[in-house]
C-alpha cells in the first residue's frame, strides 16, 4: 500500500526537475514532492557541474537587459558588442551541429519557448543572473564581444543556479526528500503511473502520486550502460558531472511503463577535460576541468598526429563532440599546444592546472608522454609551414577564415603559426556530462509508449528527453532545454493533462526524420504553452 498521496511526484533533482516542481506548485499543485538519491550534500545532478550558461533568443540586445540589471554600468559599451539571436538563428544551429536530426517538434517548442523560459526562470524560480563574461565574452579594444545567444548566465554559475532553484522550491512548499531512490513506477490497473516505490533511510516505501514527472538524467555515470549503448571508448571515460546519473528513470519508464526509446542511445556529450583529472570531477571545482580554448592552437595524439579541424566552428559548437574525439584517439589522451600569441586567450579554467612550458617547440615535445615524438615535431613543423601571421587577420571574436593551406587535415579558422616563445601544453581527455538518447515525449512533455500513446501519469524532462541531440550540442542549450521541458511539465501535471491518452500519429509511412514532425497530439490534449575566474582579453 502506498504510505502518502501528493498531486505531483518528481523523480531528480536538477534544474530540469526543480523547474517542473516549481512549475507544478504555480499551477496549483498542492501537495509537489521531490525525491533526490543523492543526499543532501550532493544533491542537484549535472546542474552543480554545469557553467550556468543559458542559450536563448531574442531579437534586441536590449530585451535581455531586465536580467541582467547593472550590466551596462559595469561593462562599457555592453550591447554593443551582442548580436541579435533569432528564433531562426537558433534552430539554425539546432540543425546545423546535429546535421538536420533533431526532433522538429520538439526543438521548435524548446526555441520558441527559449527567451520566456529563460525570463521565467529569472522572475519565478528567483535566479540571479549576470553576463556570462569567463565562458563567453571576448574583450576586442573597449568592448566584449559575446558568442551569439550566450550572453547570460546563472549568477555563481551552475552552483548558483542549483541553490536558487532549491531556495525557491522549498519558499513554495515543495517537499524535498534525500537519498530517497526511486526503483519502481507503481501502476494501476488502467495502465496509469500512479506513484512510486524508493528506497529511502528507513527502507523500502510505496508512495501515490496523481502524476509522476521523471527528472532524473541519462546513464553517464553507468559504466555497463555507457559501454553497452555507446561503446568502449566511452565506457572507459571521465565523468564530468554527478555519480548517480546511473539510468534509473530510464530503466524504469521503459521497463515498467512501456516507454518508447527515442534519440541518439550511442551519442553524448563529452567535453575536453584535464586528463590529470580523476575519473569524477571534484565537486568543489564544478566545471572547471574544462578545456575548451583548443581553437586557438592544435590538438595533437600521443602518435603526434593532428585529429580534428581545431578551427571548424567556435568551441561552444564543437567541444561537445570534440571530447569523443579525443576519447577514440590512443590512451583517450592528447595535448594542446599554444604560443604566447595566445596563451592569454584561454579561458581561466586552464588555470586548475599547471601546463607544461618550454621555449621552443622541440624542448615542449620532449617532455611530452607521446608515442612518436619525431612525428610529432613533423605535424608541427607541417602546421607551421601551412599556418598563417596574425597580421593576416587573426581575429579571436569571429570565425576570421584564417585557414592552413595545403595540409591533409586543414584548420579553417584561428590558424596561427606557434612560433612565439614560451610554448605550452596542456593535457586533454573527454569527459563525458550527459548521454543524448532518451525517452520520446509529446509537446506537453507526456512520455510516449511504443504503442504512440501517451502513458497517462507520466512526464519527463531534462536529459531523460531523447531525440533533441545528436553527435553534437551547442553549449548552453541543456539548462534552457531542462526548464522549458521542466516548466511545461509541471504545468501538465497539476492541469490533469498527464492522464489523456490519445495517440499520436505513427510516422510508419514517411521517411527519415521528417516523419516525427507528424507526431502531433490531436486536439482533446492541452495547448502547447506559447512564447509570452579572469576575463579573456584580446587586443588587436
Amino acid at each position: 500500500m502506498a504510505t502518502a498521496q501528493y498531486d505531483v511526484i518528481v523523480v531528480g533533482a536538477g534544474n530540469a526537475a526543480l523547474a517542473a516542481a516549481v512549475s507544478a506548485k504555480e499551477n496549483g499543485a498542492a501537495r509537489v514532492l521531490v525525491l533526490e538519491k543523492a543526499p543532501r550534500e550532493m544533491r542537484g545532478g549535472n546542474t552543480h557541474w554545469s557553467g550556468g550558461v543559458l542559450r536563448f533568443a531574442f531579437d534586441d540586445p536590449r530585451e535581455i537587459g531586465p536580467l541582467l540589471p547593472g550590466a551596462e554600468e559595469q561593462f562599457e559599451n555592453f550591447y554593443e558588442g551582442i548580436q541579435p539571436y533569432t528564433k531562426a538563428d537558433f534552430h539554425g544551429d539546432l540543425m546545423r551541429v546535429t546535421n538536420g536530426q533533431t526532433d522538429p517538434v520538439l526543438s521548435r517548442v524548446l526555441v520558441d519557448n527559449s527567451k520566456d523560459t529563460v525570463f521565467w526562470m529569472h522572475d519565478t524560480g528567483k535566479i540571479p543572473m549576470e553576463p556570462s563574461v569567463s565562458l563567453t565574452g571576448v574583450r576586442k579594444g573597449n568592448k566584449i564581444i559575446w558568442a551569439r545567444g550566450l550572453v547570460v548566465r546563472a549568477e555563481h554559475e551552475g552552483v548558483g543556479l542549483s541553490a536558487a532553484w532549491f531556495a525557491t522550491a522549498e519558499q513554495m512548499g515543495v517537499e524535498i526528500r534525500y537519498s530517497a531512490a526511486v526503483t519502481t513506477l507503481l501502476i494501476n490497473e488502467d495502465g496509469a503511473v500512479c506513484g512510486v516505490k524508493m528506497r529511502g533511510e528507513n527502507g523500502m516505501e510505496e508512495i501515490a502520486g496523481d502524476a509522476v514527472i521523471l527528472g532524473c538524467g541519462g546513464f553517464e555515470a553507468n559504466v555497463q550502460m555507457r559501454t553497452q549503448h555507446i561503446g568502449p571508448l566511452v565506457g572507459g571515460a571521465k565523468v564530468r558531472g554527478t555519480p548517480y546519473n546511473q539510468g534509473d528513470g530510464l530503466r524504469m519508464a521503459m521497463n515498467d511503463a512501456g516507454a518508447m526509446p527515442w534519440g541518439q542511445w550511442s551519442g553524448c556529450h563529452a567535453t575536453p577535460i584535464s586528463a590529470d583529472w580523476g575519473n569524477y570531477a571534484p565537486r568543489e571545482l564544478t566545471d572547471r576541468s574544462n578545456r575548451l580554448s583548443y581553437l586557438y592552437g592544435v590538438m595533437i595524439n600521443r602518435n603526434g598526429k593532428r585529429f580534428v579541424n581545431e578551427g571548424e566552428d567556435g568551441a561552444m559548437f564543437t567541444y561537445a563532440k570534440y571530447g569523443r574525439a579525443v576519447l577514440a584517439e590512443p590512451g583517450a589522451k592528447a595535448y594542446q599546444i599554444f604560443d604566447s600569441q595566445t596563451v592569454h586567450l584561454l579561458e581561466p579554467r586552464y588555470g586548475t592546472s599547471q601546463p607544461i612550458v618550454a621555449d621552443t617547440l622541440e624542448a615542449l615535445i620532449a617532455q611530452l608522454d607521446l608515442d612518436d615524438k619525431a612525428q610529432a615535431l613533423r605535424t608541427l613543423a607541417e602546421y607551421n609551414a601551412a599556418a598563417r601571421s596574425a597580421a593576416d587577420g587573426f581575429d579571436p571574436t569571429q570565425k576570421d577564415g584564417l585557414a592552413t593551406e595545403g595540409l591533409a587535415l586543414e584548420k579553417t579558422n584561428w590558424a596561427l603559426k606557434l612560433e612565439k616563445a614560451p610554448f605550452y601544453a596542456y593535457t586533454a581527455t573527454g569527459g563525458i556530462t550527459f548521454t543524448f538518447g532518451g525517452i520520446k515525449i509529446d509537446e506537453h512533455a507526456r512520455v510516449i509508449g511504443t504503442d504512440w500513446r501517451p502513458i497517462p501519469g507520466l512526464l519527463a524532462c531534462g536529459e531523460m528527453v531523447g531525440g533533441l541531440y545528436y553527435d553534437n550540442y551547442p553549449a548552453g542549450t541543456g539548462l534552457v532545454s531542462g526548464a522549458t521541458f521542466g516548466r511545461i511539465a509541471g504545468r501538465t501535471a497539476a492541469s490533469k493533462g498527464a492522464n489523456l491518452t490519445k495517440a499520436v500519429t505513427a510516422p510508419e509511412a514517411l521517411p527519415g526524420r521528417m516523419a516525427a514532425a507528424t507526431n502531433k497530439v490531436l486536439e482533446t490534449a492541452p495547448q502547447a504553452p506559447g512564447n509570452t575566474l579572469v576575463e579573456t582579453s584580446w587586443v588587436p
